[in-house]
């Protein structure tokens, strides 16, 4: 198992990485090449075009059953899951069949919304609360797949 990060606005990488060595979970960092990430013990930096969906393209392309992959990105998530594989947000929501078909057909909705000239509202700010529930989830969830595996 490895923890693959949509990480071109992830707001927790450090909590990702430290959940990782706490499990010894290797982490594979996806980005463009805009962003500077650095290499470091368990974790690999990947830097893929600035292309819209470049970084997601890549998870996809190179993700195993049973991996974790963090992002924000419901599209993303929906792959992942056809994969056999594990997805959590960035606000330590698990991504599931029980929520994902919700979670798609809200974005359409919205994207239908603004191409009609509509106004949405866009995600709430990230907050302290957020990051804890996310370290929290992710620790609990990696463990979970440690002993399922």
């Amino acid at each position: 198992m490895r923890i693959l990060v949509d990480a071109d606005a992830c707001p927790v990488k450090d909590e990702i990485k430290h959940a990782a060595a706490k499990l010894g979970v290797p982490v594979v960092l996806v980005s463009s090449y805009d962003h500077m990430l650095r290499e470091e013990a368990g974790v690999q930096v990947i830097r893929v075009d600035r292309g819209k969906e470049s970084a997601d393209l890549f998870i996809v392309n190179h993700l195993r059953a049973g991996d974790l992959v963090v992002t924000q990105d419901y599209g993303l998530a929906a792959l992942v899951l056809a994969k056999r594989a594990y997805a959590l947000s960035e606000r330590g929501v698990v991504y599931d069949a029980d929520n994902i078909e919700l979670l798609l057909d809200r974005r359409h909705v919205s994207a239908k919304v603004r191409r009609a000239g509509g106004r949405t509202k866009g995600p709430k700010k990230f907050t302290a609360e957020d990051r804890a529930a996310f370290s929290e989830k992710c620790l609990k969830l990696l463990h979970d797949l440690q002993e399922k595996h």
